[in-house]
Protein backbone atom coordinates (compact mmCIF):
# COMPACT_ATOMS: atom_id res chain seq x y z
CA UNK A 1 0.00 0.00 0.00
CA UNK A 2 1.05 3.66 -0.33
CA UNK A 3 1.45 3.82 3.47
CA UNK A 4 4.89 2.20 3.26
CA UNK A 5 6.03 4.75 0.69
CA UNK A 6 4.93 7.58 2.95
CA UNK A 7 6.91 6.14 5.82
CA UNK A 8 9.99 6.10 3.61
CA UNK A 9 9.71 9.74 2.59
CA UNK A 10 8.57 11.29 5.87
CA UNK A 11 9.85 9.13 8.76
CA UNK A 12 8.79 11.60 11.47
CA UNK A 13 5.50 12.73 9.89
CA UNK A 14 3.60 9.45 9.53
CA UNK A 15 -0.17 9.41 9.82
CA UNK A 16 -1.25 9.59 13.47
CA UNK A 17 -2.18 6.16 14.79
CA UNK A 18 -5.77 5.31 15.50
CA UNK A 19 -6.50 5.46 19.25
CA UNK A 20 -8.22 2.07 19.19
CA UNK A 21 -4.96 0.37 18.15
CA UNK A 22 -2.59 2.15 20.55
CA UNK A 23 -2.80 -0.47 23.30
CA UNK A 24 -1.30 -3.13 21.01
CA UNK A 25 1.45 -1.04 19.41
CA UNK A 26 5.04 -1.77 20.58
CA UNK A 27 5.76 1.93 20.01
CA UNK A 28 3.87 2.67 23.22
CA UNK A 29 7.05 1.75 25.11
CA UNK A 30 9.02 4.31 23.08
CA UNK A 31 6.42 6.92 24.04
CA UNK A 32 6.82 5.87 27.65
CA UNK A 33 10.62 6.26 27.43
CA UNK A 34 10.24 9.76 25.95
CA UNK A 35 7.79 10.71 28.70
CA UNK A 36 10.24 9.41 31.28
CA UNK A 37 13.02 11.67 29.94
CA UNK A 38 10.75 14.70 30.04
CA UNK A 39 9.60 13.93 33.57
CA UNK A 40 13.27 13.39 34.51
CA UNK A 41 14.04 16.93 33.37
CA UNK A 42 10.92 18.15 35.22
CA UNK A 43 12.22 16.70 38.49
CA UNK A 44 15.77 17.85 37.82
CA UNK A 45 14.80 21.49 37.23
CA UNK A 46 12.27 21.44 40.09
CA UNK A 47 14.90 20.32 42.60
CA UNK A 48 17.76 22.40 41.20
CA UNK A 49 17.35 25.41 43.55
CA UNK A 50 17.31 23.29 46.74
CA UNK A 51 21.02 22.29 46.91
CA UNK A 52 21.95 25.85 45.88
CA UNK A 53 19.97 27.66 48.59
CA UNK A 54 23.03 28.70 50.61
CA UNK A 55 25.03 30.34 47.76
CA UNK A 56 21.90 31.91 46.26
CA UNK A 57 20.81 33.43 49.59
CA UNK A 58 24.29 34.76 50.23
CA UNK A 59 24.78 36.11 46.72
CA UNK A 60 21.35 37.69 46.27
CA UNK A 61 20.94 38.78 49.94
CA UNK A 62 17.64 36.96 50.50
CA UNK A 63 15.85 35.79 53.66
CA UNK A 64 14.57 32.26 54.27
CA UNK A 65 11.00 33.50 53.85
CA UNK A 66 11.87 35.03 50.48
CA UNK A 67 13.61 31.83 49.40
CA UNK A 68 10.60 29.79 50.47
CA UNK A 69 8.40 32.08 48.38
CA UNK A 70 10.70 31.56 45.39
CA UNK A 71 10.72 27.77 45.88
CA UNK A 72 6.93 27.75 45.76
CA UNK A 73 6.48 30.44 43.11
CA UNK A 74 6.30 28.14 40.12
CA UNK A 75 3.41 26.32 41.75
CA UNK A 76 1.44 29.59 41.80
CA UNK A 77 1.97 30.05 38.06
CA UNK A 78 1.07 26.40 37.62
CA UNK A 79 -2.19 26.88 39.53
CA UNK A 80 -3.26 29.73 37.25
CA UNK A 81 -2.45 27.86 34.03
CA UNK A 82 -3.11 24.18 34.82
CA UNK A 83 -6.81 24.01 33.92
CA UNK A 84 -6.21 25.99 30.74
CA UNK A 85 -3.28 23.71 29.89
CA UNK A 86 -5.46 20.63 30.26
CA UNK A 87 -8.12 22.09 27.97
CA UNK A 88 -5.48 23.17 25.44
CA UNK A 89 -4.02 19.67 25.48
CA UNK A 90 -7.43 18.11 24.86
CA UNK A 91 -7.79 20.42 21.83
CA UNK A 92 -4.22 20.69 20.45
CA UNK A 93 -3.07 17.15 21.03
CA UNK A 94 -0.26 15.69 23.07
CA UNK A 95 2.84 16.15 20.92
CA UNK A 96 2.72 19.90 20.38
CA UNK A 97 1.51 20.70 23.91
CA UNK A 98 4.15 18.62 25.69
CA UNK A 99 6.96 20.00 23.50
CA UNK A 100 6.02 23.59 24.34
CA UNK A 101 5.93 22.72 28.03
CA UNK A 102 9.35 21.04 27.92
CA UNK A 103 10.79 24.03 26.05
CA UNK A 104 9.57 26.44 28.73
CA UNK A 105 11.04 24.26 31.50
CA UNK A 106 14.49 24.38 29.90
CA UNK A 107 14.31 28.15 29.39
CA UNK A 108 13.22 28.66 33.00
CA UNK A 109 16.36 26.92 34.26
CA UNK A 110 18.71 28.80 31.91
CA UNK A 111 17.22 32.23 32.66
CA UNK A 112 17.82 31.77 36.39
CA UNK A 113 21.51 32.31 35.68
CA UNK A 114 20.70 35.97 34.93
CA UNK A 115 19.05 36.65 38.33
CA UNK A 116 20.11 39.86 40.06
CA UNK A 117 17.93 39.64 43.17
CA UNK A 118 14.77 38.28 44.74
CA UNK A 119 12.33 39.57 42.11
CA UNK A 120 14.24 38.42 39.03
CA UNK A 121 14.86 34.98 40.52
CA UNK A 122 11.17 34.84 41.43
CA UNK A 123 10.12 35.57 37.83
CA UNK A 124 12.47 33.00 36.29
CA UNK A 125 11.51 30.24 38.74
CA UNK A 126 7.81 31.09 38.34
CA UNK A 127 8.18 30.66 34.58
CA UNK A 128 8.62 26.93 35.21
CA UNK A 129 4.95 26.83 36.18
CA UNK A 130 3.95 27.85 32.66
CA UNK A 131 5.56 24.72 31.20
CA UNK A 132 5.17 22.26 34.05
CA UNK A 133 1.43 21.61 33.55
CA UNK A 134 2.01 20.35 30.01
CA UNK A 135 4.33 17.65 31.36
CA UNK A 136 2.51 16.59 34.51
CA UNK A 137 -0.88 16.68 32.76
CA UNK A 138 0.40 15.31 29.47
CA UNK A 139 2.04 12.24 31.00
CA UNK A 140 -1.09 10.66 32.51
CA UNK A 141 -3.16 11.59 29.44
CA UNK A 142 -0.60 9.94 27.18
CA UNK A 143 -0.48 6.85 29.40
CA UNK A 144 -4.29 6.62 29.41
CA UNK A 145 -4.31 6.71 25.60
CA UNK A 146 -1.47 4.26 24.92
CA UNK A 147 -1.91 1.78 27.79
CA UNK A 148 -4.70 -0.13 29.48
CA UNK A 149 -5.16 -2.84 32.12
CA UNK A 150 -2.07 -3.99 34.03
CA UNK A 151 0.18 -2.24 31.54
CA UNK A 152 -1.36 1.07 32.56
CA UNK A 153 -0.36 0.58 36.20
CA UNK A 154 3.12 -0.48 35.12
CA UNK A 155 3.47 2.57 32.86
CA UNK A 156 2.35 4.95 35.61
CA UNK A 157 4.88 3.42 37.98
CA UNK A 158 7.69 3.69 35.42
CA UNK A 159 7.10 7.28 34.34
CA UNK A 160 6.59 8.31 37.98
CA UNK A 161 10.21 7.37 38.67
CA UNK A 162 11.33 10.05 36.21
CA UNK A 163 10.97 13.13 38.43
CA UNK A 164 12.32 11.27 41.44
CA UNK A 165 15.43 10.07 39.60
CA UNK A 166 15.82 13.54 38.08
CA UNK A 167 15.55 15.09 41.53
CA UNK A 168 17.91 12.52 43.04
CA UNK A 169 20.47 13.16 40.32
CA UNK A 170 20.26 16.90 40.84
CA UNK A 171 20.50 16.76 44.62
CA UNK A 172 23.36 14.26 44.66
CA UNK A 173 25.39 15.75 41.82
CA UNK A 174 24.96 19.51 42.18
CA UNK A 175 27.48 20.29 44.92
CA UNK A 176 29.67 17.23 44.42
CA UNK A 177 29.97 17.13 40.61
CA UNK A 178 28.34 19.96 38.67
CA UNK A 179 29.41 22.92 40.82
CA UNK A 180 33.13 21.94 40.77
CA UNK A 181 32.95 21.53 36.98
CA UNK A 182 31.61 25.08 36.52
CA UNK A 183 33.97 26.76 38.99
CA UNK A 184 31.36 26.66 41.80
CA UNK A 185 28.98 28.93 39.87
CA UNK A 186 25.35 28.36 40.79
CA UNK A 187 24.42 30.35 37.68
CA UNK A 188 26.23 28.01 35.28
CA UNK A 189 24.78 25.04 37.16
CA UNK A 190 21.31 26.22 36.18
CA UNK A 191 22.50 26.57 32.58
CA UNK A 192 23.67 22.94 32.55
CA UNK A 193 20.32 21.64 33.79
CA UNK A 194 18.35 23.85 31.40
CA UNK A 195 20.40 22.72 28.41
CA UNK A 196 19.77 19.06 29.21
CA UNK A 197 16.03 19.77 29.49
CA UNK A 198 16.08 21.36 26.01
CA UNK A 199 17.82 18.28 24.56
CA UNK A 200 15.04 16.04 25.91
CA UNK A 201 12.42 18.42 24.48
CA UNK A 202 13.95 18.03 21.03
CA UNK A 203 13.97 14.23 21.34
CA UNK A 204 10.23 14.36 22.07
CA UNK A 205 9.63 16.67 19.09
CA UNK A 206 11.41 14.37 16.64
CA UNK A 207 10.25 10.95 17.83
CA UNK A 208 6.85 11.24 19.59
CA UNK A 209 3.67 10.31 17.70
CA UNK A 210 0.38 12.15 17.88
CA UNK A 211 -2.91 10.32 18.30
CA UNK A 212 -5.40 10.64 15.44
CA UNK A 213 -7.15 13.98 16.08
CA UNK A 214 -10.46 12.71 14.67
CA UNK A 215 -10.53 10.19 17.50
CA UNK A 216 -9.37 12.31 20.39
CA UNK A 217 -10.25 15.94 19.64
CA UNK A 218 -14.02 15.72 19.91
CA UNK A 219 -15.51 19.14 20.66
CA UNK A 220 -16.86 19.72 24.14
CA UNK A 221 -17.80 22.51 26.46
CA UNK A 222 -14.94 22.79 29.00
CA UNK A 223 -17.09 24.59 31.57
CA UNK A 224 -19.65 21.77 31.50
CA UNK A 225 -16.91 19.13 31.69
CA UNK A 226 -15.31 20.75 34.75
CA UNK A 227 -18.68 21.22 36.42
CA UNK A 228 -19.52 17.55 35.84
CA UNK A 229 -16.18 16.45 37.28
CA UNK A 230 -16.61 18.54 40.42
CA UNK A 231 -19.99 16.90 41.09
CA UNK A 232 -18.31 13.51 41.53
CA UNK A 233 -17.60 12.91 45.28
CA UNK A 234 -14.51 10.78 44.62
CA UNK A 235 -13.05 13.47 42.37
CA UNK A 236 -13.47 16.09 45.09
CA UNK A 237 -11.72 13.84 47.63
CA UNK A 238 -8.88 13.10 45.19
CA UNK A 239 -8.42 16.82 44.48
CA UNK A 240 -8.18 17.78 48.13
CA UNK A 241 -5.83 14.91 48.93
CA UNK A 242 -3.69 15.95 45.97
CA UNK A 243 -3.41 19.44 47.48
CA UNK A 244 -2.40 18.06 50.86
CA UNK A 245 0.05 15.48 49.47
CA UNK A 246 1.80 18.12 47.36
CA UNK A 247 1.99 20.34 50.43
CA UNK A 248 3.79 17.55 52.27
CA UNK A 249 6.05 16.55 49.39
CA UNK A 250 7.13 20.02 48.29
CA UNK A 251 7.25 21.39 51.81
CA UNK A 252 9.68 18.68 52.91
CA UNK A 253 11.70 18.04 49.76
CA UNK A 254 12.31 21.68 48.86
CA UNK A 255 13.93 22.33 52.24
CA UNK A 256 15.50 18.91 52.82
CA UNK A 257 19.12 19.88 51.92
CA UNK A 258 18.88 22.85 54.28
CA UNK A 259 17.26 20.70 56.99
CA UNK A 260 20.23 18.32 56.82
CA UNK A 261 22.69 21.23 56.82
CA UNK A 262 21.00 22.49 60.02
CA UNK A 263 21.71 19.06 61.55
CA UNK A 264 25.45 19.43 60.84
CA UNK A 265 25.81 18.00 57.32
CA UNK A 266 28.15 19.68 54.84
CA UNK A 267 26.50 20.97 51.62
CA UNK A 268 27.84 17.99 49.66
CA UNK A 269 26.68 15.43 52.24
CA UNK A 270 23.35 17.24 52.61
CA UNK A 271 22.79 16.93 48.86
CA UNK A 272 23.62 13.24 48.95
CA UNK A 273 21.42 12.75 52.00
CA UNK A 274 18.54 14.60 50.33
CA UNK A 275 18.81 12.15 47.44
CA UNK A 276 18.52 9.15 49.80
CA UNK A 277 14.68 8.94 49.65
CA UNK A 278 14.90 8.22 45.95
CA UNK A 279 16.73 4.94 46.64
CA UNK A 280 13.52 3.64 48.21
CA UNK A 281 11.10 5.60 46.02
CA UNK A 282 12.10 3.98 42.74
CA UNK A 283 11.21 0.37 43.65
CA UNK A 284 8.18 1.64 45.55
CA UNK A 285 6.60 3.52 42.64
CA UNK A 286 7.44 0.64 40.29
CA UNK A 287 5.62 -1.94 42.43
CA UNK A 288 2.97 -0.31 44.64
CA UNK A 289 0.78 1.45 42.00
CA UNK A 290 0.73 -1.75 39.91
CA UNK A 291 0.07 -4.19 42.72
CA UNK A 292 -2.52 -2.38 44.86
CA UNK A 293 -6.09 -3.43 43.90
CA UNK A 294 -8.31 -0.51 42.91
CA UNK A 295 -10.80 -1.15 45.72
CA UNK A 296 -7.97 -1.00 48.29
CA UNK A 297 -6.25 2.19 47.08
CA UNK A 298 -7.94 4.54 49.54
CA UNK A 299 -6.67 2.65 52.59
CA UNK A 300 -3.17 2.32 51.12
CA UNK A 301 -3.01 6.06 50.35
CA UNK A 302 -4.09 6.79 53.93
CA UNK A 303 -1.43 4.46 55.34
CA UNK A 304 1.31 5.87 53.11
CA UNK A 305 0.39 9.45 54.07
CA UNK A 306 0.76 8.64 57.77
CA UNK A 307 4.06 6.81 57.23
CA UNK A 308 5.31 9.74 55.14
CA UNK A 309 4.70 12.41 57.77
CA UNK A 310 6.00 10.18 60.56
CA UNK A 311 9.22 9.79 58.61
CA UNK A 312 9.48 13.59 58.35
CA UNK A 313 9.26 13.81 62.14
CA UNK A 314 11.97 11.16 62.36
CA UNK A 315 14.34 13.29 60.28
CA UNK A 316 13.55 16.68 61.79
CA UNK A 317 12.57 16.06 65.40
CA UNK A 318 14.70 13.15 66.62
CA UNK A 319 18.43 12.60 67.14
CA UNK A 320 18.15 9.19 65.45
CA UNK A 321 20.07 8.53 62.20
CA UNK A 322 18.10 10.40 59.51
CA UNK A 323 18.79 7.80 56.82
CA UNK A 324 16.06 5.50 58.18
CA UNK A 325 13.47 8.27 58.10
CA UNK A 326 14.61 9.35 54.63
CA UNK A 327 14.27 5.84 53.24
CA UNK A 328 10.85 5.44 54.85
CA UNK A 329 9.73 8.72 53.33
CA UNK A 330 10.99 7.60 49.93
CA UNK A 331 9.01 4.37 50.12
CA UNK A 332 5.79 6.02 51.30
CA UNK A 333 5.40 9.70 50.44
CA UNK A 334 6.51 9.34 46.83
CA UNK A 335 3.71 6.88 46.02
CA UNK A 336 0.88 9.24 46.91
CA UNK A 337 0.77 11.11 43.60
CA UNK A 338 0.80 8.08 41.24
CA UNK A 339 -1.86 6.33 43.32
CA UNK A 340 -4.07 9.43 43.30
CA UNK A 341 -3.63 9.85 39.54
CA UNK A 342 -4.44 6.18 38.94
CA UNK A 343 -7.56 6.55 41.07
CA UNK A 344 -8.59 9.54 38.98
CA UNK A 345 -7.93 7.62 35.73
CA UNK A 346 -10.09 4.71 36.88
CA UNK A 347 -12.99 6.87 38.05
CA UNK A 348 -15.85 5.82 35.70
CA UNK A 349 -17.08 9.40 35.26
CA UNK A 350 -13.69 10.50 33.81
CA UNK A 351 -13.46 9.51 30.13
CA UNK A 352 -9.97 9.61 28.62
CA UNK A 353 -10.97 12.23 26.06
CA UNK A 354 -11.54 14.56 29.04
CA UNK A 355 -8.58 13.29 31.05
CA UNK A 356 -6.49 16.32 30.11
CA UNK A 357 -9.10 18.57 31.70
CA UNK A 358 -9.49 16.27 34.71
CA UNK A 359 -5.76 16.05 35.40
CA UNK A 360 -5.50 19.78 34.75
CA UNK A 361 -7.94 20.36 37.59
CA UNK A 362 -6.10 17.82 39.76
CA UNK A 363 -2.68 19.42 39.37
CA UNK A 364 -4.09 22.94 39.57
CA UNK A 365 -5.54 22.19 42.99
CA UNK A 366 -2.55 20.07 44.05
CA UNK A 367 -0.04 22.79 43.31
CA UNK A 368 -1.82 25.11 45.73
CA UNK A 369 -0.35 22.77 48.31
CA UNK A 370 2.88 22.71 46.35
CA UNK A 371 3.17 26.46 46.86
CA UNK A 372 2.04 26.74 50.46
CA UNK A 373 4.16 23.80 51.65
CA UNK A 374 7.61 25.37 50.99
CA UNK A 375 6.37 28.88 51.80
CA UNK A 376 4.83 28.00 55.17
CA UNK A 377 7.85 25.92 56.21
CA UNK A 378 10.21 28.77 55.23
CA UNK A 379 8.07 31.33 57.05
CA UNK A 380 8.02 29.19 60.19
CA UNK A 381 11.83 28.95 60.07
CA UNK A 382 12.03 32.76 60.07
CA UNK A 383 9.61 32.91 63.02
CA UNK A 384 10.94 30.04 65.14
CA UNK A 385 14.55 29.69 63.99
CA UNK A 386 14.20 25.97 63.14
CA UNK A 387 12.31 23.36 61.14
CA UNK A 388 10.47 21.62 64.01
CA UNK A 389 7.28 23.69 63.82
CA UNK A 390 7.18 23.26 60.06
CA UNK A 391 7.42 19.49 60.44
CA UNK A 392 4.36 19.47 62.73
CA UNK A 393 2.51 21.51 60.12
CA UNK A 394 3.28 18.81 57.53
CA UNK A 395 2.16 16.09 59.96
CA UNK A 396 -1.24 17.77 60.26
CA UNK A 397 -1.66 17.56 56.48
CA UNK A 398 -1.01 13.81 56.58
CA UNK A 399 -3.64 13.30 59.27
CA UNK A 400 -6.23 15.09 57.10
CA UNK A 401 -5.38 12.80 54.15
CA UNK A 402 -5.96 9.81 56.42
CA UNK A 403 -9.45 11.06 57.32
CA UNK A 404 -10.39 11.88 53.72
CA UNK A 405 -9.14 8.65 52.18
CA UNK A 406 -11.22 6.56 54.56
CA UNK A 407 -14.27 8.15 52.88
CA UNK A 408 -13.16 7.26 49.34
CA UNK A 409 -15.47 4.84 47.53
CA UNK A 410 -13.90 2.87 44.68
CA UNK A 411 -15.75 0.12 42.80
CA UNK A 412 -14.22 -3.31 43.08
CA UNK A 413 -14.34 -3.72 39.27
CA UNK A 414 -12.23 -1.16 37.41
CA UNK A 415 -13.04 0.06 33.93
CA UNK A 416 -9.87 -1.23 32.30
CA UNK A 417 -11.40 -1.15 28.87
CA UNK A 418 -12.03 2.59 29.18
CA UNK A 419 -9.76 4.61 26.86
Amino acid sequence: MNESAEHQTTPFRAEPPDAAALHQMPFRWVMLALLWLLYFSFGMVTRSPSPLITPIINDLKMSYGQMGFVLGSWQMTYIVLAIMAGIIMDRWGIKKSIFVGALIIGLSAILRSFSTGFFTLLIFVALFGAGGPMISIGCPKTIALWFKGKDRGTAVGIYSTGPWIGGMTCLAATNGVVMPLVDNSWRLTFVCYGTLALVFALLWLFFAKEVNPETESERFNPVHVLADLMRVPNVRIILLCGLLSFGIGHGFSAWLPKILESKGFSPILAGIGAATPFIASIPAVLTIPRSVPAHFRGKIIALLAVLGVMSILWVVATPLPPIIGLLLYGASGTCLMPLLVLTLMDTPEVASKYLGSATGVFFCVAEIGGFFGPFVVGYLVDVTGGFLTGSFFLVSLGVIILALMLKLKIPSITFEGKT
